[in-house]
């Protein structure tokens, strides 16, 4: 983490307009802002292949090669492939996200019929959130079912209290990882708020807004 690339990827008209005074209170807002968005993509992968272990290990279920699947799972008593796309939560996206969604499920379901012509087999599609519910799940404006939370786990797993079980084990060493980050955490708000006092401070001790403004947003390209 370096504090310019924050401050360039940042609002900083936000935080003038919430009135931040000192060094200590925008450092550490920035900082917690680019963490929070980090934590959020980190964690996202990790249910994503938690998900995949899980489907693997009770339905068989293996990662998809096709572009905008993440997971498929084969019925073969049923002749039915689910084609999967995992989320985090619900309310992941837009409108026009979701339509890049229903069109990679379009995609795969006309690669799948070609490739079972002889052999007719039902594709499936499934919006799957690891947390969340929705009590509509399936969009027919997509053709496709959206499973959140506890119906999500339970299809991957088949187990009705799946989504309980996994929520010990995630706290495994959490409190050990979470004093080494508070460690590294300090560190890094020490050393931002060292370099932010050193370039963007004006002598009578206030911020240098102007300055930050410039790093941020200073572009003199036209049309």
């Amino acid at each position: 983490m370096k504090l310019t690339d924050i401050l360039k990827r940042k609002n900083i008209y936000l935080y003038k307009a919430k009135n931040v005074q000192s060094s200590e209170e925008l450092i550490k807002a920035i900082t917690d802002a680019y963490l929070s968005s980090q934590e959020e993509t980190i964690f996202g992968e990790f249910l994503e292949k938690l998900s995949i272990f899980v489907s693997k290990e009770c339905k068989n279920g293996f990662k998809s090669g096709i572009e905008g699947i993440d997971l498929e799972i084969i019925e073969d008593k049923n002749k039915i492939r689910y084609i999967i796309s995992i989320k985090s939560g619900p309310n992941w996206g837009n409108s026009s996200q979701i339509k890049k969604m229903t069109d990679y499920f379009a995609k795969a379901k006309k690669i799948f019929k070609t490739q079972n012509s002889s052999n007719l087999i039902q594709i499936i599609a499934v919006s799957g959130c690891c947390y969340g519910k929705d009590n509509q799940p399936y969009k027919s404006n997509g053709d496709y079912y959206k499973l959140c939370g506890q119906a999500f786990w339970e299809f991957i797993s088949g187990e009705e209290d799946f989504y309980l079980s996994i929520i010990e084990p995630l706290g495994y060493k959490a409190k050990e990882k979470n004093e080494d980050f508070n460690i590294e955490y300090a560190k890094v708000i020490n050393k931002f708020s060292r370099e932010f006092l050193n370039t963007y401070f004006l002598e009578d001790g206030s911020i240098d807004w102007i300055k930050i403004v410039k790093l941020n947003s200073e572009n003199k390209l036209k049309i």
